[in-house]
């Protein structure tokens, strides 16, 4: 049987166009067997995007987006890999993260942009990223997949931000989502030494940045990806890229540049942290300044926002809930568009308003299809609870989700979230702005603390803002140095 499943997998894999057979790596110089042509690499990056994007959103920076171009071409240019289309973003979200999808596409976001403190750290990121796809990691990943007998592209977990998206798109982002072995993150670092060098970088900055990241791991104990949840840290991957560092200057005499300056008059007034107008959580409520509604946020709950939805579960992950814009031109298309997308068997719908706006309310059950195709006994069905509200020119529906047992012991809880969603009128919410990081001169010499303070930083940000400038409070800094502040 293993045989005769493996044989399936590889008739389907020649079918596709996908078995490209034993090429030589073109960063080793070894050859080995990949299932995945480069034709297929790009279109498979092409594919990913629309949904990276939907989930997260670019970020607006026209100055900032220049220099990731730039700096990305030049290092594309000296790459094992030059004639792929290579593609540079910065995506709007606040986790310090960044990524590449196979044929070029490689994503930085808002948040990682924000804590480099030079232009050398920067390359370092851009140059592992860079070798990931140079490399050929994600194809060689999937190779091994592949002869571990696991379908293709099964067993992935993708985001519930990506759940709604076509099952064609969901497969291509989830391939981003697998976790390099340690092989391949070694590999990376020593390839980002080695590009962002051969473009002028110092690449032991690259080094100070895994502190940073350390750091940052350490106080933050984030629910939400980083960059180490998508980078396995197994060793202490600051020594090894300190040493690989040296190594290589050692062996190739030159001017290495970390261009801090620089750099740091280019992130002036970048967002840092969540951007209110995208919506944020206070005091147990879910606001939307933009579109000017809110609804409350269960306590206790986690949560996460994305430009594409709104989810947060209980803590013992027994219910979830989805808030998310609805697709149809009047509450009946739009429901019957949940039904039809989420393959919806609905047992009670009723018409009702929620302060003042026209709604619809459906009890629902999803079946979960077994791997022949049929349907699963009912025993086994998700509980949905739908409510579609029509409000400012907009359709929107807030899903309640639990299995069976925990349904009626969360419906409560459901409806109170739903019946609690209302226009938002306060000047306070309706106009708050983001942080935003901002450069500021020392005016005297002394520690980063003493500087921190003489700029009105509050006391319950100095450890966020020690990290933020990859120093310590007690670091000396000198008058005349450019530090990160934080301010609207």
């Amino acid at each position: 049987m293993k045989m005769k499943f493996q044989f399936h997998i590889l008739l389907g894999l020649a079918a596709a166009g996908l078995f490209t057979g034993c090429s030589k790596n073109p960063v080793t110089g070894k050859k080995e067997i990949i299932f995945m042509s480069k034709e297929k690499e790009i279109a498979l990056g092409a594919e990913s995007h629309p949904s990276i994007v939907a989930t997260m959103g670019i970020y607006d920076d026209k100055n900032l987006q220049s220099f990731i171009n730039e700096k990305g071409k030049a290092m594309a240019n000296i790459s094992h890999r030059p004639d792929l289309p290579y593609q540079f973003f910065i995506v709007d979200s606040p986790v310090v993260n960044a990524f590449a999808v196979p044929g070029g596409y490689v994503y930085f976001t808002r948040g990682i942009m924000a804590h480099f403190n030079n232009e050398a750290e920067f390359a370092g990121v851009l140059g592992h990223e860079i070798g990931h796809i140079t490399a050929r990691h994600s194809a060689r990943q999937q190779t091994s997949q592949i002869f571990g007998q696991v379908g293709l592209l099964a067993g992935m977990v993708l985001s519930e931000t990506v759940r709604g998206l076509a099952e064609q798109t969901q497969q291509a982002l989830g391939l981003l989502l697998l976790s390099y072995s340690r092989e391949h993150e070694t590999e990376s670092d020593k390839i980002g030494v080695e590009y962002s060098s051969k473009i002028g970088y110092d690449a032991k900055e690259m080094a100070d940045f895994f502190g940073t990241l350390k750091k940052i791991s350490e106080k933050a104990g984030q629910t939400i990806p980083t960059f180490q949840s998508t980078h396995p840290d197994p060793g202490d991957r600051r020594n090894k890229v300190d040493k690989l560092a040296k190594q290589y200057q050692a062996e190739h005499p030159g001017k290495y540049n970390v261009n801090r300056d620089a750099y740091l008059r280019k992130i002036e007034g970048i967002i840092y942290g969540t951007d209110p107008k995208q919506g944020f959580v206070e005091n147990n409520q879910f606001y939307h300044p933009e579109l000017k509604f809110q609804f409350p946020v269960p306590s206790g709950w986690q949560y996460e926002n994305s430009p594409a939805q709104f989810q947060m579960a209980a803590k013992d992950g027994k219910s979830m809930m989805l808030f998310a814009m609805a697709e149809g031109k009047s509450l009946e298309e739009a429901a019957q568009n949940v039904v039809k997308n989420y393959s919806l068997q609905v047992s009670e719908n009723s018409k009702t308003t929620i302060n003042g706006n026209p709604a619809i309310v459906m009890i629902s059950q999803q079946v979960a299809q077994s791997q022949t195709g049929q349907a699963q006994a009912a025993a086994n069905a998700i509980q949905v609870a739908s409510w579609l509200i029509q409000y400012g020119g907009n359709i929107y529906v807030i899903h309640g989700v639990a299995a069976p047992a925990n349904f009626s012991g969360s419906i409560n809880t459901f409806k109170n979230v739903a019946q609690g969603f209302k226009s938002v009128t306060d000047q306070n919410i309706l106009n708050r702005q983001p942080e935003r990081i901002r450069i500021k001169t020392v005016q005297r010499d002394g520690s980063l603390k003493d500087a921190l303070k003489d700029n009105n930083q509050p006391d319950n940000k100095m450890d966020e803002l020690a990290i933020i400038n990859g120093m310590g409070l007690s670091d000396k800094v000198t008058k005349g140095m450019l530090i990160k502040t934080l301010g609207r």
